[in-house]
Order: structure tokens, then C-alpha cells, then sequence
């Protein structure tokens, strides 16, 4: 089947009587899918860590040193691709980040000096810079408000998912091939994904004249002139978004590189007995992906206004977060992977909702700037988020400092992202001209 007769097909079925067609369903998927291996690759070093680090003789700063490159890599390329998916548009921008994020998984395989690694690492951090902003104006351009924050919690959950098969796969790729070929073999296998994206994706085909108008004005996904960043910087609804991820981004963050130390300080976990609490930690944080999309869409589908939906939503998991404050007071190792679990559903949960206020409040030529805007200021949070965990530990050798950050940092900022914007009320394209 061809790309124009799959458009064809899917031109053809409308559905419940309105614009939205079924292939946007195939495009959640194929968002699901990418975000999996972005998250795959991610982790694909953390795992190796060890054995590379007695084979190549790596320090404990040397390996620091490379997180914190591919960190302000990504921050740096939240900002471009955001601007880059504002004149090309999702199906281009996010073939461009796929290809550089694969070039740079193969690059670790052949890889030698710590230097070296660091240089693999921040490429890495450029093209997994472009997944969201891409991602997010696909979401936007085949979605409408009703269902934009469910889909965005699909596709979100491929994180998830990535994070769940990193330990279980690795392992036995290195085991039968070695750990340059395993880098190799997945850095290809993200360019078979990119052929089936370039051949399938296309914008969404415009309404039948008997249903009611196209999804938004997003639909339209030619180039244009992207809108001034000064602009976009007066906007205190941009801040709202920003703001929102420099302080909940660095929570995630967290989780990702600390929870592997946490559970064999405080549990006396290893590397083979990590699986099973890391995985259901990360299910658990797949369910509030998903589960936080869909209550504020199913609000929305009831009659409550976007403001009201969305900020309920937030709400919700931002208590939902708060007990993993005790979560280092527990000496049960299950009961504590339910109450980080728990925070993790609760992140993702607040996380798409907030992931939709750009598209909720931004006209389409703005959208991709103020989501790489706040992509920045969250990759920033992590490497701040990085360093005072790494103080903390070193000086008083205790999580529970960390922990408190974690679980009161979603009501903050939902205080904040409502005193900057009380109602999410849209922009204006005009206010946004120069």
C-alpha cells in the first residue's frame, strides 16, 4: 500500500461525524513508537555504564561529564527545533531529529576515548531535542482540543516504555554481538522507523463539505515565517509554559538517573534484581500518561472549559505526588515502588496536560517555539535538578531532601502557571507580530 492511497483511505472514512479522521490514531502510534526509541537510546549508556567504565578506564566525572553535555545538548536543541518545526513542519522536522539521533547512537559504537563519548553524547542530545517539539505539532495539527491531551499521554507513554525495555534487551544484544554492535544495530533500527514515517505521515486531508470545519488552524502545515522570539518572550502565557517544565522536568530527571542508586542504597538492589521494580515504577507512570490525557479530554467532551480541564487534572496529580515525600521513610521495598510509581504517574499525568498549553493557547506559528522555550528551561531544571542531588548525597548521604523536592514541586507550579495565566486564555496571532 502505497502513502497516497493510504491517505486516500483514510480521506474517505471520516468519523462521528466531524473532521477528525481514523489515521490520526496511526499517527499516536507512530508518536508512541518514536518516543520508545528516544527513551531506548537514552538509557542505552546508563545501562552499560559499568562495563564500560572498567573497559575504558572511565572516572565517575567522566561519565557526569557526559550527562551533563547530552543535558545542555538538549536544552540547546529544544530552542532550534522548536524554530525548525515552525518553518518545515512535523513530518520534516522530526525525520531531521531521527537522523541525527541515529547517526549519534552509531557514533557510540564506534566510540573510544571519554571525549569521545561526550561528542557522541551531546549529538545525541540534538536530535532527541527535536522528538517533542515535532511530536507535539503533529498532536496538534490532527487533533482538536477535545482529544489532544489523551493523544499527547499516548504518544508520551512511549517513554516509558523505552525506559521498561532498555534493561531487558541490552543485555542480551551485547551478550551476542557486543556492546559497538549493539549501538550500531540500534541506531539502524531508528532508520527503519524514519522510512515508515516519511512514507506515512502526511498533514491531515481536509474536512468533507458535509462535516464541520478542519482540526484547527493547524491543519495548514506548510512553511511560513516563523513569528519574532521577542514576542513570543512578552507573553506571560509562554512563561506559564516554561516555567511549568523548568520545575517538574527535573523531577523526571531525577527519577531516570537516581532511582537504580536509590533502591540499592535504601533496598540493597543490584543490577540483576532492578528489573521488576524499575518496570512496574514505569508502567505505573505509562497508566498516569495515558490516564491524566484522558480525564482532561473527557472533561472537555462534557462541556468543561480547557482552564477548568486542564488545571483539574494538574491538580489531581500534583497531590497524587506529594506522598513520595515518605517514600524514603519506607522499608518496604513494594510499598515504596507503589508510591514512586504512584509520582510517576502523577509527573505524567501533569505532564501532558501541560504539554497541551501551546497548543491551547498559541496560534500555530508559535507553537513550536514556545514548546522548544520550555523544553530549554525543563532540560536546564534537570541539570540543575543533577547537581543539587549529587550535593545532597555527597554531604549528608540522604534521598530524603531529594524526595521533598520532588513531592511538593508539582502544587508550585501549578500555583504559578495559574497566577500567570488564570483563565488559558488564547493568544492572539496579532499581539505576536512585529
Amino acid at each position: 500500500m502505497n502513502s497516497d492511497s493510504f491517505v486516500a483511505r483514510l480521506r474517505a472514512k471520516p468519523i462521528d461525524g466531524s473532521a477528525r479522521h481514523r489515521g490520526r490514531w496511526w499517527v499516536a502510534a507512530l508518536l508512541f513508537s518514536a518516543m520508545a526509541f528516544n527513551y531506548f537510546d537514552r538509557q542505552m549508556l546508563a545501562v552499560l555504564k559499568p562495563s564500560l567504565s572498567a573497559e575504558l578506564g572511565w572516572s565517575e566525572m567522566d561519565y557526569a561529564n557526559m550527562v551533563f553535555w547530552f543535558q545542555a545538548a538538549y536544552a540547546t536543541s529544544y530552542l532550534m527545533f522548536g524554530a525548525v518545526v515552525d518553518r518545515v513542519g512535523a513530518r520534516i522536522g522530526l525525520a531531521v531529529a531521527f537522523v541525527i539521533w541515529s547517526v549519534a547512537q552509531m557514533a557510540h559504537g564506534v566510540a573510544r576515548t571519554a571525549g569521545e563519548f561526550m561528542l557522541a553524547r551531546a549529538l545525541l542530545g540534538i536530535g532527541e531535542g527535536g522528538g517533542y517539539p515535532a511530536g507535539l505539532a503533529a498532536v496538534a495539527q490532527w487533533f482538536d482540543k477535545q482529544e489532544r491531551a489523551f493523544a499527547t499521554g499516548l504518544f508520551n507513554a512511549g517513554v516509558n516504555v523505552g525506559a521498561i525495555v532498555t534493561p531487558l534487551v541490552v543485555p542480551i544484544i551485547v551478550g551476542a554481538y557486543g556492546w559497538r554492535a549493539a549501538f550500531v544495530a540500534t541506531g539502524l533500527a531508528s532508520l527503519v522507523w524514519l522510512g515508515f514515517w516519511l512514507v506515512f505521515y502526511r498533514r491531515p486531508p481536509n474536512a468533507d463539505a458535509r462535516n464541520a470545519a478542519p482540526i484547527d488552524a493547524a491543519a495548514d502545515e506548510g512553511p511560513t515565517t516563523p513569528l519574532a522570539w521577542r514576542r513570543v518572550l512578552r507573553t506571560r502565557e509562554a512563561w506559564a509554559f516554561a516555567i511549568g517544565k523548568l520545575m517538574i522536568d527535573p523531577v523526571f530527571w531525577m527519577f531516570l538517573f537516581w532511582l537504580p542508586d536509590f533502591l540499592h542504597k535504601r533496598h540493597g538492589l543490584e543490577l540483576k534484581n532492578f528489573g521488576l521494580p524499575l518496570a512496574a515504577i514505569y508502567i505505573m507512570s505509562d497508566a498516569g500518561s495515558i490516564l491524566g490525557g484522558w480525564a482532561s479530554s473527557a472533561q472537555i467532551k462534557r462541556g468543561a472549559s480547557v482552564n477548568r480541564a486542564r488545571k483539574l487534572t494538574m491538580l489531581v496529580c500534583a497531590l497524587l505526588a506529594l506522598p513520595v515525600i515518605f517514600a524514603v521513610n519506607v522499608s518496604n521495598l513494594w510499598l515504596a515502588v507503589l508510591i514512586i510509581g504512584l509520582a510517576g504517574g502523577a509527573h505524567q499525568g501533569f505532564s501532558v496536560n501541560l504539554f497541551t498549553l501551546p497548543s491551547d493557547m498559541f496560534p500555530k506559528r508559535a507553537v513550536g517555539r514556545v514548546i522548544g522555550m520550555g523544553g530549554a528551561m525543563g532540560a536546564i531544571g534537570g541539570m540543575a535538578m543533577s547537581q543539587y542531588a549529587g550535593a545532597v548525597l555527597a554531604t549528608i548521604g540522604s534521598y530524603t531532601p531529594i524526595f521533598a523536592v520532588a513531592g511538593c514541586t508539582y502544587l508550585l507550579a501549578l500555583g504559578i502557571i495559574h497566577f500567570l495565566s488564570p483563565s488559558l486564555t488564547p493568544v492572539a496571532e496579532a499581539a505576536l507580530l512585529d
